[in-house]
């Protein structure tokens, strides 16, 4: 059996933003920032090969393009690909509703896989809300479809912890 040629993927990503650079603004702010290019986006991004697309109070989008680099040992898509484009999305819905010197970080993350993504899939959209926000915690729900016909691919929710940023980080 001959040996298949191998395949290559390169990415390339921007230094990650600091919390320097968003202090004193919103996260909705942040995330308006990294829309019009102004800040980089998160690295993951371009790992995976998402990118955030819309942002509003309390919403996030998130669109991402599946392939066959994405694929597990069955043929389809990794579930960890959806995972992180419903955390990404999730976590971002929370950020538009923080006040400046105010963070986020995943503290639980609940996936339901509904229906196998393969490598030709076409473009994914993940759409995401925050349901409650609070002092210290807040709670985010989201879908995965098609960006074309809707069709649902996944859904989750996420529960996150809101911090504060120390002085001067």
């Amino acid at each position: 059996m001959a040996t298949p040629l191998a395949r290559s993927r390169v990415h390339t990503w921007l230094p990650p933003v600091t919390h320097a650079e968003v202090a004193g603004r919103s996260g909705i702010e942040a995330l308006r920032l990294i829309l019009s290019g102004d800040l980089p986006a998160a690295p993951i991004s371009g790992t995976l090969g998402f990118q955030l697309t819309e942002v509003a109070e309390g919403r996030a989008v998130f669109e991402g393009e599946p392939g066959e680099h994405l694929l597990n040992p069955m043929g389809t898509v990794h579930g960890g690909f959806l995972a992180t484009l419903l955390d990404s999305a999730l976590g971002s819905a929370v950020l538009t509703v923080l006040a400046p010197g105010r963070t986020y970080t995943t503290v639980q993350l609940g996936v339901h896989l509904v229906r196998p993504v393969l490598p030709d899939t076409a473009t994914l959209r993940c759409e995401a809300t925050a349901v409650h926000v609070g002092r210290s915690t807040a709670t985010a729900q989201g879908r995965v479809v098609d960006a074309a016909d809707g069709r649902l691919y996944a859904h989750g929710t996420a529960t996150c912890a809101v911090l504060t940023l120390p002085a001067g980080s």
